[in-house]
């Protein structure tokens, strides 16, 4: 690739300013799939035990339908991570939301239990959209040194939509219904959308990914986004030659890419499945629908604080070392709460666990979003997120079979707990990404080179 001539400067200041705005768009679509995942956890005892709202429904189906928009959202990653890396990021987010946010409101008017799962489903493509491309936005416009924790940001916004969710749920379910609280979800459509527009720009190093470098500069002088990795990247051959799928399953990332994929779904299988069935879990424990909305809560709030906490140790000492010591945490935290501690206690435990669930599944997304390369990087991330999806599936699928057989919470637990223990192992076992760490290096020589003048600032732009 030539090099030109022109010189971009540094800017700190417009750097941050750019992923600050980047980060608020994607934080605030993500947080409303964070609504969409828990509000119909919270609307699902009322809608098993009331018929006339969609018809009746058994444990068995109220996990399938659970699993509907799981499905969606994986079918939505799949076609996001095949054309992610060639038809760029700004799109593909747009498109994103308003489509979950149009489902979202089509959803409220279901009157059947079929309509309802199909609607979930379309809605699921459309978020499934937005959070294929949200890391691989946020990887590309996140400052150096703080990936993790923009990552932390964006990704706390799942959890932040599940504590949004319980609080609509206790405050207005009895008022509004269970539909009013699903057109509360489409309101990205009329609020989030004309900002995205004007404030979400299209990735500088993507499109020099895909050889538009004019483009990619004056995208960079306006955004403020530094382009010397990326160029160092492209030189010394750290990126594969080929993008997409192809690039996910080349030599370079193929091991790591199926690890990385057990990740997730470790996570998301956590997630999902404890988001959907801990109100009716803690039910059997004794504790009355209205007061079990509290648990969601909780691990909900967990998960966002402990998120962001563990986000600035991952940029400090590296977040492998960190996801598995939080996936840990959710082993030992879920079978804590099998024993018969005081509810304040029990909080806590359940905290815990979202720190160790959702809370790690945030610092998963940052960890995958930058273990790719450019040209490699929204299909990683999509199909990352979509076998995680497999897991999201799974998880309200396994609560409603041991629902229907009568089995106690406490074997949900030790399952969801033996699952959190087998993503620490996988964790572990990624391999370190030696190209790209050598490209780092790099960078920094480079940098402090062109500190002290020893190498024209017009190579490096």
């Amino acid at each position: 690739m030539t090099q030109p001539h022109a010189v971009i400067a540094e800017n700190p200041q417009k750097e941050a300013r750019t992923a600050n705005w980047v980060a608020f768009v994607i934080c605030t679509a993500l947080l409303f799939d964070g609504y969409d995942l828990v509000i119909y956890g919270t609307i699902l005892p009322g809608l098993l035990a009331d018929p006339s709202q969609i018809g009746a429904f058994d444990a068995v189906t109220a996990g399938l339908l659970g699993s509907w928009a799981l499905i969606g959202v994986l079918v939505g990653s799949l076609i996001c991570g095949a054309v992610g890396d060639f038809f760029g990021r700004r799109r593909l987010m747009l498109l994103g939301i308003a489509w979950f946010s149009v489902g979202m409101f089509v959803t409220a008017l279901a009157t059947s239990v079929p309509a309802f799962g199909a609607l979930r489903f379309v809605t699921g493509l459309g978020l499934g959209v937005v959070i294929a491309s949200a890391g691989a936005t946020m990887a590309e416009f996140a400052p150096a040194g703080k990936r993790q924790f923009y990552n932390a940001i964006v990704y706390s916004g799942v959890p932040a939509g599940g504590v949004l969710a319980s609080i609509m749920g206790i405050l207005f379910l009895d008022s509004i219904g269970w539909r009013g609280l699903f057109i509360i979800g489409s309101l990205p459509l009329v609020i989030l959308l004309p900002i995205a527009w004007r404030k979400l720009p299209e990735s500088p190093r993507w499109l020099l990914s895909r050889g538009r470098e004019q483009e990619a500069l004056v995208a960079a002088e306006r955004t403020g986004v530094p382009l010397l990795k990326e160029r160092v990247i492209l030189q010394v051959g750290a990126a594969p030659q080929k993008s997409g799928f192809a690039a996910v399953f080349s030599r370079q990332f193929a091991v790591a890419s199926i690890l990385l994929g057990l990740m997730s779904f470790s996570g998301l299988l956590l997630t999902y499945g404890l988001n959907t069935w801990l109100p009716k879990i803690m039910e059997g424990y004794g504790y009355g629908r209205t007061y079990s909305l509290y648990f969601p809560l909780a691990l909900n709030l967990g998960a966002v604080a402990g998120g962001l906490l563990a986000s600035r140790l991952a940029d400090k000492n590296g977040p492998q070392r960190v996801i598995a010591a939080t996936f840990l945490l959710a082993t030992i935290s879920l079978a804590l709460m099998t024993f018969s501690f005081p509810l304040p206690l029990l909080f806590v435990f359940i905290a815990l666990a979202g720190v160790g669930t959702l809370g790690t599944q945030v610092l998963i997304y940052g960890f995958q979003s930058n273990y790719f390369t450019t040209n490699a990087r929204a299909a990683g991330v999509a199909w990352c997120a979509s076998v995680g999806r497999l897991g999201g599936v799974l998880g309200p699928i396994i609560g409603g079979w041991l629902a229907a057989a009568g089995i106690g919470g406490s074997t949900a637990f030790y399952i969801y707990g033996a699952v959190a223990l087998l993503g620490a192992v996988v964790t572990v076992l990624v391999p370190r990404q030696r190209r790209l760490e050598e490209a780092e290096h790099k960078v920094e020589e480079i940098a402090e080179g062109r500190a002290g003048g020893s190498i024209p600032a017009g190579k490096i732009s």
